[in-house]
């Protein structure tokens, strides 16, 4: 199966900076699918400065389709500048704007209807690992977070690993991807068995090889290191290899 290499640029990257970064991505790497998701202005700059083979993405997308909803941005407007993907229920939109998996649920759906690929976001904070409510509180965001019928991708990030330089070992990648593998096939059905379900957690060009070869990874949600082109292909390649 495919590996898919999504960059987060999270509210960072700048319109200057397109050309160069894509012109570094080049048509890509072979049997590995690339995805970046840039702050919503660069979006459609973004696509134009890709190779077509590149997706480009969303963070957020809202769940209403249009309306009265200053700041708010239509996950139908996404598609049509050109994102393919949307990120929803990545934990620093669950913690900052204390959105909970019944919103990320009707997001996915919002998503869904208008041709967008959700990338479901499901992890646990420090606190919750280490009073053993790791795997209960990822299969309660799954639960809650994926509709019926549910299309689309699931990325791990265990919160205590986004940003902090510290990394889940592959051993807790394991048991927790087997978790989430295992509760997909019971709350899906079929689909669930080949779903793809991406790691995020501070997934460098020197961890990527060990990480990416782990049981049940699909991929990565590369943060901080999406930002540099060079990082990015190089987590591209480990996961060719």
């Amino acid at each position: 199966m495919r590996q898919m290499i999504a960059g987060n640029w999270k509210m960072n990257g700048t319109l200057a900076g397109i050309a160069a970064y894509a012109a570094a991505l080049g048509q890509g790497v072979a049997g590995v699918d690339l995805l970046i998701c840039p702050p919503y202005p660069l979006i459609g700059p973004l696509r134009a400065a890709c190779a077509p083979g590149i997706a480009v993405g969303a963070q957020d997308c809202a769940v209403e389709q249009s309306g009265a909803h200053t700041g708010d941005v239509a996950a139908g407007l996404l598609a049509e500048i050109g994102a393919s993907h949307v990120i929803l229920g990545h934990s620093e939109r669950r913690a900052d704007h204390n959105e909970r998996s019944a919103l990320v649920r009707d997001k996915s759906r919002t998503a869904i209807a208008a041709g967008l690929t959700p990338i479901i976001c499901v992890g646990e904070t420090l606190a919750e690992r280490e009073a053993g409510e790791a795997e209960t509180v990822v299969r309660a965001q799954l639960a809650g977070s994926l509709p019926d019928g549910f299309t689309g991708l699931v990325a791990y990030e265990p919160v205590w690993a986004i940003g902090t330089g510290k990394t889940a070992t592959e051993t807790d990648v394991q048991a927790m991807h087997a978790t989430i593998r295992a509760a997909l096939k019971k709350q899906l059905g079929e689909p669930g068995e080949t779903m793809l379900i991406l790691y995020g957690g501070s997934v460098k060009p020197t961890n990527a090889a060990s990480l990416l070869a782990t049981s049940e990874v699909g991929g990565a949600l590369v943060g901080g290191a999406s930002l540099t082109a060079t990082d990015f292909m190089a987590i591209a390649e480990a996961a060719r290899r």
